[in-house]
């Protein structure tokens, strides 16, 4: 099974991180497919306070709950401090999206235990 299988059929829980609540942004659609794919989204936007349905939360440590995968929708220097909460909070994936590329905060997570996709 590839990394990309791998994430998708061992998570539930997806922390979305820079998820936008204007229907026009990729994470938004991005966002709303996987929720119609039967996974639970947690919004990570300190500018929202719900969408999609969700309680959106201001970075990954306020979310009272484990996460499965985080899914980083930042530009790519805004990408460490999000890989180093995800690795604090236990995360089991990363997913950086396309043009989302870290190649330094990919070996951490991945030096962490974490497995990444990155620009994929």
């Amino acid at each position: 099974m590839d990394i990309i299988e791998e994430q998708l059929k061992n998570s539930k829980i997806i922390a979305v991180v820079g998820l936008s609540d204007n229907p026009e942004r990729a994470s938004y659609g991005v966002s709303k497919y996987m929720q119609n794919q039967g996974y639970r989204i947690i919004p990570v936007n300190p500018m929202i306070e719900e969408v999609l349905g969700e309680i959106s939360y201001p970075d990954l440590k306020s979310i009272p709950e484990p996460v499965d995968m985080v899914d980083i929708f930042r530009r790519s220097e805004l990408v460490a401090p999000v890989v180093d909460e995800a690795i604090e909070i236990g995360a089991k994936y990363i997913w950086m999206q396309d043009g989302v590329i870290d190649h330094t905060s990919a070996a951490k997570a991945e030096a962490a235990g974490i497995p990444v996709v990155m620009d994929d």
